[in-house]
């Protein structure tokens, strides 16, 4: 049996997609995969801010149109870049553990923290989420757009002489890239994007063989978290244009899920936690995504 796997060509989501495959041939020693490279429009369009172009979903729908179309059997995205509703006659198979959810600061020397950094330090993000909760901790920094893979935007340090810029932990920790890391940004400091650190694994509804075959290597600690998670971006009809984010702890049968939401000028950010039954994440996420929308439209209003 040969399965061919969708994905993006950079060299983190070959990293991603090449460690889903060794752990599905660990369990599946005798299936062949194949690695199919699929351009997308996040992709062709680097210049430009993601909110500037579209929505969530830049980075996944032409993968998914051959998800559809047969010519791939399974596409693996990260997590925090999949659309709160996916295709009809696609789904979610079973998610891998989730690699670490924090973000990570990358600092020019000899900075060793955000408190290090001089009044007005130039930060360089492609992320409202994170820019406006940089701004709450230090008010001073100059945040600035940028966009690329991890290493563009390392190299944008020095060719736009920032003083350091913020990335997923997730991506520098697969990628064997954390000697870059300064500091790691704590959960309470920093709320990553819903389901930052797991790994999306689309198939087709229908197929109940690949989906067999994914399930074997999936993590239900990490899967309850992304639902919770994914619960909350889809009650708050979440997008890049607003900072928005969200985390959920699993203790014992108890979830804590604590989640952000704001206005596209960071002006007002909401961030509030609920904790509910591990029996129904999702539910979970929406109970809070109302409570948060309540908040925000009572400021608004």
């Amino acid at each position: 049996m040969k399965v061919v796997v969708g994905t993006r060509g950079s060299k983190l989501a070959l990293t991603q997609t090449n460690w889903v495959i060794q752990e599905l041939k660990k369990k599946h020693p005798m299936i062949e995969f194949e690695i199919k490279i699929i351009k997308t429009k996040g992709d062709l369009i680097q210049n430009v801010s993601l909110d500037k172009i579209g929505d969530k979903g830049l980075f996944v729908k032409e993968i998914e149109q051959q998800l559809m179309d047969g010519q791939i059997d399974i596409a693996v995205h990260s997590m925090k870049d999949m659309p709160s509703s996916l295709p009809i006659g696609l789904k979610f198979a079973g998610t891998p553990k989730r690699e670490d959810p924090r973000d990570a600061l990358i600092l020019r020397q000899p900075y060793k923290s955000l408190e290090e950094l001089p009044v007005g330090a130039k930060i360089g993000t492609g992320s409202k989420r994170r820019k406006y909760q940089l701004l709450k901790l230090r008010p001073d920094l100059n945040v600035v757009p940028i966009r690329g893979n991890i290493d563009t935007r390392i190299k944008k340090i020095e060719e736009e002489n920032l003083d350091g810029i913020v990335l997923a932990a997730a991506g520098l920790v697969r990628a064997k890239m954390t000697d870059y890391i300064t500091c790691y940004l704590p959960i309470e400091q920093m709320l990553p994007a819903p389901a930052q650190g797991a790994l999306a694994i689309e198939i087709r509804e229908n197929d109940v063989t690949i989906q067999q075959l994914v399930d074997s290597i999936k993590d239900v600690i990490t899967e309850v978290q992304v639902q919770a998670e994914r619960g909350f971006l889809l009650g708050v009809n979440g997008s890049c244009h607003v900072p928005m984010g969200a985390y959920c702890e699993v203790v014992g049968h108890q979830l804590k899920l604590t989640g952000l939401y704001g206005n596209e000028e960071g002006s007002q950010l909401i961030i509030k936690t609920l904790e509910g039954s591990v029996e129904s994440p999702i539910d979970l996420g929406i109970e809070l995504a109302q409570l948060v929308l309540k908040e925000y439209e009572s400021y608004e209003g």
